[in-house]
């Protein structure tokens, strides 16, 4: 496996969850993944988390994986600890996929998950992370194939994921 510092895929990368237990994105492979920056107090947050939430319902079993990862570094919108973030985002939006450890995306002190993501696919206006719910399609090998705009809505990325999962 390689180093975090030379990264072939995602598959190189251990994160924290929620809790602070260390997850391998290894054994994520096979799966399609949708890697997000949230907020939970993002004018995005209702439009984001209720469309995530339909697809991951929809698309869980065919091999559909969204990892969520808070972010406090726009607008102060992620304020909360942890277990209040969960608590929102399980409780208020009923979601049930992944929810990790808080990050930075952006900066010195981005997460190097976010460095290898931004590295991979650039934004239309330079690598850095725009605002909240940034989105990042990751195929089955863990390339990243995609890059969406937070204003783009997760249903209107369906064909694109149905696509890799040869749904």
């Amino acid at each position: 496996m390689a180093s975090q510092s030379n990264p072939q895929s995602i598959h190189d990368f251990t994160v924290k969850d929620a809790k602070g237990n260390d997850v391998n994105l290894g054994d994520y492979k096979g799966k399609v993944l949708l890697i997000v920056n949230v907020a939970s107090q993002c004018g995005l947050t209702n439009s984001n988390y209720t469309e995530l939430t339909q697809l991951y319902d929809k698309y869980k079993s065919k091999g559909l994986e969204i990892l969520a990862f808070p972010c406090n570094q726009f607008g102060g919108q992620e304020p909360g600890s942890l277990e209040e973030i969960q608590n929102t985002v399980c409780t208020r939006f009923k979601a049930e996929f992944p929810i990790f450890d808080k990050v930075d995306v952006n900066g010195d002190t981005a997460a190097p998950i976010y460095k290898y993501l931004k590295s991979s696919k650039g934004g239309l206006f330079g690598d850095g992370i725009k605002w909240n719910f940034a989105k990042f399609l990751v195929d089955k090998n863990g390339n990243v194939v995609d890059r969406y705009a937070p204003t783009t809505s997760p249903l209107s990325i369906e064909k694109d994921l149905v696509k890799l999962l040869g749904a």
